[in-house]
This record gives C-alpha cells, sequence and structure tokens, in this order.
C-alpha cells in the first residue's frame, strides 16, 4: 500500500520538476563550451547516448522509487538489504555534490544582482571574480542565501513547495533561454556560430574524446544516476507513465542544452573578431565562460545589460531548480529514517551550510570536490545496473517497470544494453577521465592532497564506502524499525 500522502497533483507538475531536476548549470556552461570545441559533431554522439545511457538510467531510476516509495537508501535496502550500501554511496555522492552546488548558486545569484544594477558593467570580471572566489566571505553569503531559498520551498512539501516552484520557475527558465537564443542568432555575423554549432565533420566522429566527452556530458547533466529521479517518482501518481516521464525529462534537458548553445555560441562568434578568438573564448573553462567571458561579450551588444540579466537570471533558475531536488534527495533519506519533513530539511540545510562553506571560501576545494564527486556519479550510475542485473533484465521489465505485455525485441534490447553495453560504457568513461587525471600529474597523481590527482578520488571513495558497508547493519536495523512502527499504525487504524 502507497504510505506517501504528498504526491505531485498534475504530470505537467511532475514533469516539470524532473525537467528542472536535470536541467542545471552543466547546461548553460558545460555543453556550450564542449560543443564549441568540436562544433557541431558533437552533437551526433551527445545524442546517441541520451538514448543508450541517461534515458535508460533515468527509466530505472524512476521504476524504482515509484515502487519503493524509498530514497536512494531505503529503495536500495527493499530491493535487497545486501545492497543497501550502494544506496548509501549513491545518497552521499549527490549530497556531496549540493554541498558545493550551493555555491554555484550563490554566484549566479550575485551575477544576476550585479546585471540587474548594471554594476556588471563597471567591473574588471577577471579581476572581480579572483577577488570574489578567493578573498571575499560574500560568496558564503549567497551560498547561505540559495541554501535558505533551497530549504523554504522543501520545508512546504512536494505540492506546495516543490511542484509550484516547478511550475513557474522551469517554463520561466525555457523562456529565458529563447529570449537570449533569439537574440543571439539576430546579431551581425552570428551566422557563422550558427553554421559551427550545428556543421558536422564526419572525420571528428574518429577522435575519441569526442565520443568520452559526448557521454560524459549526457550522463552528468540529464542527472542519470543521480538519485534525483528516483526521489521525485517517489511522490508520482500510480498511474504516472515511467516511460514517458523519463523520456520527458532526457529530451527536456537536451532541449535546454541546445537552448543555451543556441544563446552563447552565436554570441561569441558575433562579437570576437575571427574564428580562432571564438574558440579560445569557448575553451576558456566552465566558470571563466559563464563568469568573466560572456559579461565582456555582453558589454558590447546592444541592450547589453537587458540580455546579460536574462543569462544570468536563466543561470540561477537552472542551478536552483537542481539544488532543490538535491536538497529533497537528501531529506527524504533523513525521512525514511523516521525524522519529520520539516526537521530533516532543517538538519539538511544546517549541515549543507557547514560543509560547504570551504568550497565556499576556497576554489580549489569547490574544484576539488567537484572532480571527486562529478566522477563518483558514474560510480552511482553502474551500481543501478548492477541492480537491475541482479534483480534480472526480464523481471524488472515486468515487476518493476511494469510493462503491459511480453515483447521479445524490447527483452533483447534491455539485456543488451544493461548487460554489455551500458557496463562498456562505464568502464570507458571511468578508465578514461582516470587516465587523463595521470596524464595531468604523471609524477604525483597518487597523491591525495592535489586538487585533480586520481589519489584525491581513490580515498574520498575509499572512505565513504568504507563507512557505508560497515554502516549496513545500523541502516538496516533503522530502516526495520520504522517498517513496524508504519505496520503497527496499520493495525491500529
Amino acid at each position: 500500500m502507497d504510505k506517501t500522502k504528498d504526491l505531485f497533483t498534475s504530470r505537467f507538475g511532475l514533469v516539470a520538476a524532473t525537467v528542472g531536476m536535470a536541467v542545471g548549470a552543466g547546461n548553460i556552461w558545460r555543453f556550450p563550451r564542449l560543443a564549441g570545441q568540436y562544433g557541431g559533431t558533437f552533437i551526433l554522439p551527445w545524442i546517441l547516448f541520451l538514448f543508450i545511457w541517461s534515458i535508460p538510467l533515468l527509466i530505472v531510476e524512476f521504476s524504482i522509487g515509484k515502487k519503493t516509495r524509498s530514497g536512494t537508501i531505503g529503495s536500495f535496502y527493499k530491493i535487497n538489504p545486501r545492497y543497501t550500501w550502494m544506496g548509501w554511496f549513491v545518497g552521499f555522492c549527490t549530497t556531496a555534490i549540493l554541498f558545493y552546488y550551493s555555491v554555484v548558486c550563490g554566484w549566479s545569484l550575485k551575477y544576476f544582482l550585479l546585471s540587474l544594477s548594471g554594476k556588471i558593467f563597471e567591473i574588471d570580471h577577471q579581476q572581480f571574480w579572483f577577488q570574489f572566489t578567493h578573498f571575499k566571505w560574500e560568496s558564503l553569503i549567497y551560498h547561505f542565501i540559495s541554501i535558505f531559498l533551497g530549504v523554504f520551498i522543501i520545508y512546504r512539501g512536494i505540492v506546495h513547495g516543490i511542484e509550484k516552484f516547478s511550475k513557474i520557475v522551469v517554463p520561466a527558465l525555457f523562456v529565458l533561454l529563447a529570449i537570449a537564443a533569439l537574440r543571439a542568432i539576430t546579431l551581425p555575423d552570428a551566422r557563422l556560430g550558427i553554421e559551427y554549432f550545428f556543421k558536422i565533420e564526419p572525420e571528428k566522429l574518429l577522435d575519441h574524446r569526442i565520443w568520452i566527452d559526448a557521454l560524459s556530458q549526457s550522463a552528468w547533466s540529464t542527472g542519470a544516476g543521480w538519485g534525483l529521479l528516483l526521489t521525485y517518482a517517489i511522490y508520482a501518481r500510480n498511474q504516472e507513465n515511467i516511460i514517458g516521464n523519463s523520456f520527458l525529462t532526457g529530451i527536456g534537458n537536451n532541449l535546454a542544452s541546445v537552448l543555451a548553445g543556441l544563446a552563447i555560441i552565436p554570441t561569441v562568434f558575433a562579437l570576437t573578431p575571427d574564428v580562432s578568438a571564438a574558440k579560445e573564448i569557448l575553451g576558456s573553462g566552465n566558470q571563466g565562460l559563464a563568469f568573466i567571458a560572456l559579461p565582456d561579450l555582453f558589454s558590447l551588444m546592444p541592450w547589453g545589460r537587458f540580455f546579460v540579466t536574462v543569462f544570468f537570471l536563466a543561470l540561477f533558475f537552472a542551478a536552483m531548480s537542481s539544488l532543490v531536488s538535491m536538497i529533497e534527495l537528501a531529506t527524504r533519506i533523513l525521512i525514511d529514517f523516521g525524522l519529520q519533513r520539516k526537521k530533516a530539511v532543517l538538519w539538511i540545510g544546517s549541515v549543507t551550510f557547514v560543509l560547504g562553506a570551504p568550497s565556499a571560501l576556497f576554489l580549489d576545494f569547490f574544484n576539488n570536490q567537484d572532480w571527486v564527486w562529478g566522477l563518483g556519479l558514474l560510480l552511482s550510475g553502474l551500481f543501478f545496473i548492477i541492480v537491475v542485473n541482479k534483480i534480472g533484465v526480464e523481471t524488472f521489465l515486468k515487476d518493476w517497470l511494469q510493462f503491459p505485455r511480453r515483447n521479445s525485441f524490447l527483452s533483447v534490447t534491455a539485456k543488451i544494453l544493461f548487460r554489455f553495453l551500458m557496463p562498456l560504457q562505464f568502464i570507458v568513461m571511468i578508465g578514461w577521465w582516470f587516465f587523463q587525471s595521470v596524464q595531468w600529474n604523471p609524477k604525483t597523481w597518487w597523491q591525495p592532497l592535489r586538487t585533480y590527482s586520481l589519489g584525491t578520488t581513490i580515498l574520498q571513495w575509499a572512505a565513504v564506502l568504507v563507512i557505508g558497508i560497515l554502516s549496513v547493519r545500523w541502516f538496516t536495523n533503522l530502516l526495520n524499525k520504522k517498517r513496524n512502527e508504519e505496520i503497527s499504525k496499520d493495525e491500529i487504524i
């Protein structure tokens, strides 16, 4: 029997929330950077991996959340108590991202306010960004404001908090991106950027890096394997279609990325002197592109103040909608252990402020956490793949996905995906990023105190995994106690 009372009241509310979960800062600053690096050729493998990595994982998450009505730890426990530690890692990994992602929200809010006031064109962007992220406590204040807003939304619950917020913010986000894209493609000389963005050069498909970056972008951007869609699916009505909603989430995410690409790439090409200069700007890194290069370019544009404000408001909305889903994921885990929602979210908000403070104050610490737990999401995705194979692909299709009839083509396709193709994609992705880490630091790759070393990744992952494995019995006892209390209440009723 479904014990969850606070459910999304409409499909639009659910889809708005799940698309908002998927669309984040990576759509607006990472996708245009990669598309700018490779050109339109990048879009082909990026779309392919949406269908052979991201959407299958989203379907798995949605089905698990809807069936178990529990967060990451509780759902893996209900599948099999021996898998509880996997749910712990998935939940911790995304929560660790929450600790620094709130800092990104704060950055985007700060720059939106700078744009709104017009002060953004009165500062040296390179110098201001360095001071803002290295010396000023102001970053910590905006970190707190972002957490406060997210906690307030979750505190109000699913219907009055997440659903109401998503119904307003997510459509507004797409409108803002469309406005920015429309302005960009109508700039003089924007044609060069549009052609570059969509031009396919088949020879580039022979470069393995474009495939790795496309797979990584799809995996990280859609939120597949994060446990976020699993969490929102807890509150889905019984009649909600698992496959349809998962496809809408993935496709909505990619649509937002394309709009962001159209808003940024033609703008860069139109306002820079030559193609090489445009490519250099697009390759200036996520933070450098969004907070240094683009404000400089917007200052050269007619109505620049208006459009830079639109850009940073869109960035803030995208970051905030993802932040809300991360806070809900962590809150739901505590709810599963017996805490009331309001008390749980206050705990999560307080812990996020404290543990996120180092990322707000020290950019190197921020970059380290982004590196470690961004890669950790690949391991989280692998755990969902393992669970499907442990359950059995055909059993999963029938009992978990509730596919209405036997379909041999679907069964064979799903087996190929989950038994071979998706594990292979994980091995290639994780192997490439580990190889890159060693190449960046050939003599010090093993050192755990370096920002981007393989050593720091392995050490932090190992610590979390060991804690999870050692805590399985404690998790199990708490979840058993909660379940027994629910059974007792039902008997009394």
